[in-house]
């Protein structure tokens, strides 16, 4: 557990002492505004579901409006989260760890959730990890159509989002089937197209992207340069050291607001 945490130390300093890239830099510069509240959301196109109760439990997934250790957990990190979001102007980000059994997945939902239980923004979850995709699983969604289609060109974005019934202001994007040549869907100008089509459809709306582990494929550096930030996962007691410095070291041009340590003896995780 120590060894993480000094690596997570080490990771911060070494990013807080590098230059960021200078179109983040200028964005920065110019987009300090007030929130804003997003107006009454009517579902017409967006197809609704129930997620069972049962499987939320078994994976751990946070209901809105619980009040245990765990969801105020969530609340702290997505205060700080946002602070970070604010003060860039940012509303894309991007869920990272090193391997896999980070957590990292489980996290996104549960943030999402938080963001949008916030009141002044929505949250949209896509499900990028197209080489294991989980997020509709999770949440017991059996979508008909998802991400992969509609960067297959066989769907439009609109027939492929989903709400989950009592989780306000959450929608998702899922990922039906795992992707061959995925690295260089995401890459490509139809998943340009389509980040720009999600981030014009509501201007309070934050984009959760939930990508592959760094260090399994090269998706997330394929991906990272149509996101704005990310947030980088790992595990006590399965996360070793030197895949976190690595994946730090590969993620040096893409801004990081924090690091959370996933299954934490102690209270030591959060954006730092």
């Amino acid at each position: 557990m120590d060894r993480i945490r000094k690596a997570l130390d080490l990771a911060r300093e070494e990013r807080n002492s590098s230059t960021r890239p200078t179109d983040y830099a200028s964005r920065a510069s110019t987009s300090k505004v007030a929130a804003r509240f997003p107006t009454a959301i009517q579902y017409t196109k967006t197809r609704t579901f129930t997620p069972p109760e049962s499987l939320l439990e078994s994976n751990r997934i946070i209901s809105p409006s619980s009040a245990d250790p765990v969801a105020q957990a969530f609340r702290m990190l997505r205060t700080q989260v946002l602070q970070r979001l604010d003060e860039h102007g940012w509303r894309s980000l991007a869920i990272l760890s090193p391997c896999k059994a980070d957590g990292k997945t489980t996290l996104a939902i549960n943030l999402a959730i938080s963001l949008a239980g916030d009141h002044r923004h929505t949250a949209l979850v896509v499900d990028f990890d197209m080489k294991q995709p989980s997020v509709g699983e999770k949440l017991g969604l059996s979508a008909e159509m998802g991400a992969d289609d509609v960067l297959c060109g066989g769907a439009r974005l609109e027939d492929c989002l989903y709400h989950p019934d009592g989780f306000d202001r959450l929608v998702i994007l899922p990922t039906r089937a795992p992707m061959g040549n995925s690295s260089e869907a995401l890459a490509g100008p139809r998943c340009r197209e389509l980040v720009a089509e999600l981030r014009s459809r509501y201007p309070d709306r934050i984009l959760i992207f939930d990508l592959p582990p760094v260090l399994v494929a090269d998706d997330a550096l394929a991906f990272l340069p149509l996101v704005e930030c990310g947030l980088v996962v790992a595990a006590e007691g399965s996360t070793r050291r030197e895949d976190l410095l690595r994946c730090m070291e590969l993620l040096r041009k893409t801004p990081i607001v924090g690091t959370v340590l996933n299954r934490a003896t102690a209270a030591t995780s959060g954006p730092g």
